[in-house]
């Protein structure tokens, strides 16, 4: 299949999403809301019937992702970055693998789709993938590494080449994002601890000028039960 201007365009969009997404730029969601409508085209023209579905959903998280960002943001950049409880994550894996077996069911059985079935898994884990970093949870990046990896290597099968080579640069910017997204987690870890330390100095120089006793560990612990 020729490259497009249409692909040109998605491939550019994609890309600036994916390093704003890697700033924690508010910016990475319009580009990213650009890269899946152009995507949408791209996939259906190419009878990747789980991928242009998963477009339609990516719209959805897309605008999820934008208003959580949005509701959680003080100034640009400063987002903080969550770790993902195993429990969580494991949840979320399973949901994820459950929409996988359904939709290759149903594009295997009623459409001419290609590679039905593992167009379906990678859909699935792209949606758990989508959904974790619109909760900014660092574990997204590892799993983007692992999907995108796998998608270069199906649309360089379909002949979409210049998306195989964007998805290929996606999984280098992954890695770039993990390593991102953990410097600032470790920050974020120092920064509350020196508030805490702070906040326990200012409070003990408030006791000391008023003249309070300060009790002792094991009084409060007595008279908390």
């Amino acid at each position: 299949m020729p490259v497009s201007l249409i692909e040109i365009a998605a491939v550019a969009a994609s890309i600036l999403g994916v390093w704003l997404t890697i700033r924690r730029s508010m910016w990475c969601w319009l580009f990213s809301l650009m890269s899946v409508l152009l995507y949408s085209w791209i996939f259906y023209a190419a009878k990747l019937y789980s991928d242009v579905l998963l477009q339609g959903i990516y719209i959805v998280l897309t605008l999820y992702g934008w208003r959580r960002w949005l509701r959680s943001s003080r100034e640009p950049g400063a987002l903080s970055v969550a770790p993902l409880a195993w429990n969580i994550g494991l949840r979320d894996m399973l949901c994820g693998l459950g929409v996988a077996a359904l939709l290759g069911s149903l594009m295997h059985r009623y459409t001419d789709a290609s590679l039905p079935w593992l167009d379906s898994i990678l859909t699935g884990l792209s949606l758990v993938g989508q959904l974790w970093m619109a909760r900014r949870q660092i574990a997204c990046w590892w799993l983007w590494i692992a999907v995108d990896a796998a998608y270069s290597v199906v649309f360089c099968f379909k002949g979409l080449y210049l998306t195989s080579l964007l998805y290929a640069i996606f999984v280098a910017l992954a890695g770039v994002g993990l390593r991102s997204w953990r410097m600032a987690l470790a920050a974020s870890a120092e920064q509350a601890i020196h508030r805490l330390q702070e906040r326990g100095a200012v409070l003990g120089e408030q006791l000391r000028v008023s003249g309070a006793p300060i009790a002792p560990a094991e009084n409060i612990r007595a008279h908390g039960g």
